[in-house]
């Protein structure tokens, strides 16, 4: 293992099959904090490799997926390349694959298998539908279960049609979801010295994130309906129109609405039965909106800003993703690291994310940049006690790939390798 900082995982070795992005956004997480993750990719590599959008022929969704990494090729079609992952992982304290429930076995790489050879070992598998029920063997795009748990149906105008969330969050909390898992198994290991099966399903950890919504079916009986962009049961909650954009207030008490009030010159406000608590308020929601947003329509988001901060009352302008990374607040969290390219590459310095939890014992995370395909395949094997031969061996079995020579220069290929046995997740 190379040297890594002591951060809080330091000296825990993860093996990952995993590819696109929520099994490897969960091992980025962990490898931010200092473990070793040796990513498994196959002759043709990760498809994330070959998504746009490309810096200097660098994939961004990739690079910042699989920060901190190193990457092998094995070609786990081959005998000799199921035994040589089963070496890997029998030296491994986690295994992590998006394989659809099934493929893993058959690959030689499943739990139950692996487990036999290491049984402390802890073992996540990151899928659509989880290991079991019957829809487990379906393959999965974020797309698909944000449509199945509701989170589109929840999301859009009142009236109007259902509306996809403009990030990835079915992938991405699955991802962390599968990172919690593996932490809370490596802790129970360090009690008991065994070893389990972490079984994610992004349609659970979907519907998992639905807190909310969740918690007002199970009251209720009754699905949630889309309110647009509004608290569905406090105002004024939401975005309002100022006279160059938009911004957002949250006034969820009687004590908010009485500041509210006098900061935007309507004291008599208060006064009026129509207003008079939180559910009034939200029963007569558009009448209280058209009369907030003629005061704020004749200002700037700026000067609105400071009217209402001044009146200690929450609001915040609407920016895009540019405007927050750019910010003073994330620039002084350190939310974008600028890193050097993998292995020496020309270009500009890559800007990549980490994950955000600040910890006063140990210095700040590790941030390196995506491995190139099969970078370190030598380096890792001759960690493991493989010798020159016996890699020479291997790469004539065609282990590494049909053309394994010339992995290192084709390294954003397109990935086909296991397109039919993995489905996506």
């Amino acid at each position: 293992m190379p040297e890594l900082p002591d951060l809080p995982l330091s000296g825990v070795r993860i093996v990952d099959f995993s590819r696109v992005l929520a099994g490897p956004f969960c091992t980025a997480l962990l490898s931010d904090l200092g473990a070793d993750v040796i990513k498994v990719e196959p002759p043709g590599g990760d498809d994330y490799r070959s998504v746009g959008p490309f810096a200097e022929g660098e994939s961004g969704l990739f690079a910042a997926m699989n920060r901190n990494k190193r990457s092998i090729v094995i070609d786990l079609k081959t005998v000799a390349g199921r035994e040589l992952a089963q070496t890997l992982c029998a030296g491994a304290d986690v295994v992590v694959e998006n394989f659809r429930p099934g493929v893993a076995d058959k690959l030689g790489i499943g739990y139950a298998q692996l487990a036999e050879r290491n049984p402390a070992l802890v073992y996540a598998s990151v899928s659509g539908f989880g290991q079991t029920g019957p829809e487990s063997h379906r393959p999965a795009y974020d797309i698909i279960l944000q449509a199945m748990c509701g989170l589109m149906d929840a999301t859009g105008s009142v009236g109007g049609s259902p509306t996809l969330i403009g990030e990835s969050v079915s992938d991405v909390v699955s991802g962390l979801f599968a990172s919690w898992g593996v932490l809370a198994a490596l802790l129970s290991r360090e009690k008991t010295g065994k070893g389990t099966h972490v079984d994610v399903s992004m349609f659970d950890a979907t519907l998992s994130l639905s807190a909310t919504l969740v918690a007002r079916f199970a009251a209720t009986g009754i699905a949630p309906r889309r309110v647009g962009n509004r608290h569905p049961s406090s105002a004024p909650f939401g975005a309002f129109r100022a006279e160059d954009g938009f911004y957002v207030v949250a006034v969820l008490n009687n004590k908010l609405f009485d500041s509210f009030a006098r900061a935007i010159g309507e004291p008599q406000l208060t006064s009026d039965p129509r207003y008079a608590n939180d559910a009034s308020r939200c029963l007569h929601e558009a009448e209280l909106r058209a009369c907030v947003e003629a005061w704020s329509s004749q200002r700037s988001v700026a000067e609105v800003n400071r009217i209402l901060g001044a009146a200690g009352i929450p609001v915040a302008p609407i920016r895009n993703v540019q405007q927050a990374l750019e910010s003073e607040q994330a620039a002084f969290r350190g939310l974008l690291t600028e890193v050097p390219r993998a292995n020496g590459l020309a270009g500009p310095e890559l800007r990549l994310p980490s994950q955000p939890v600040k910890f006063s014992a140990y210095a700040g995370n590790r941030v390196t940049a995506a491995p190139r395909l099969g970078e370190h395949t030598v380096e890792i094997l001759h960690a493991f006690g493989l010798d020159a031969a016996r890699i020479a061996g291997l790469r004539m079995q065609g282990v590494f790939g049909r053309d394994a020579d010339a992995a290192d220069s084709a390294p954003f290929a397109q990935s086909d390798a296991l397109n039919e046995e993995t489905g996506r997740a």
